[in-house]
């Protein structure tokens, strides 16, 4: 069944790139999509379960318009900090406990941050990751947990667990 339901996905995946539903994209489309999920389906998650699930969808939906508008405004941020004279920065590495259990949410997790201009994601050390952020704006932990990944950590929660 995990081998059916990526075979799916995969190929609507390259329709979807190329945009084309004549008969030669379709069946180059599939022979990918099987060459696929033959080398690469035993990799995948553990449960399909997740993936027909439509709330998540709903979540991940509603998880890139708040991703979007965060890296938005912090690309005003690290502007106003270049171009400013004075160059207004306080770099520093803070470490973020972690709520999220599964691999492929701290991945995502991971991924979003260091997307994020003025944040890197340096490493997940159980149940922490390690953040270089160029403004620390409090030595508070629960202030800067939520400034770095509280934003982001809900809503893949409800995504991927």
């Amino acid at each position: 069944m995990r081998y059916v339901v990526y075979f799916i996905i995969i190929l609507i995946f390259w329709l979807l790139i190329t945009f084309s539903l004549s008969l030669s994209n379709i069946i180059v489309g599939a022979a990918v999509a099987l060459l696929t999920t033959l080398l690469f389906g035993k990799y995948s998650l553990e449960s399909n379960v997740k993936i027909i699930q439509p709330q998540r969808y709903f979540w991940f939906i509603v998880y890139l318009f708040i991703f979007l508008w965060e890296v938005i405004k912090a690309n005003f941020d690290v502007a106003y900090r270049v171009i400013h004279p004075a160059l207004p920065i306080k770099p520093g590495i803070v470490r973020v406990p972690l709520e999220i259990k599964s691999d492929i949410a701290r991945t995502m997790l991971a991924n979003s941050i260091t997307m994020t201009p003025g944040t890197i994601t340096m490493d997940i050390v159980g149940d922490e990751i390690f953040v270089h952020w160029i403004y620390v704006q409090s030595d508070n932990p629960e202030v800067y947990a939520e400034k770095v990944s509280g934003r982001f950590e809900k809503y893949i929660k409800k995504i991927f667990e």
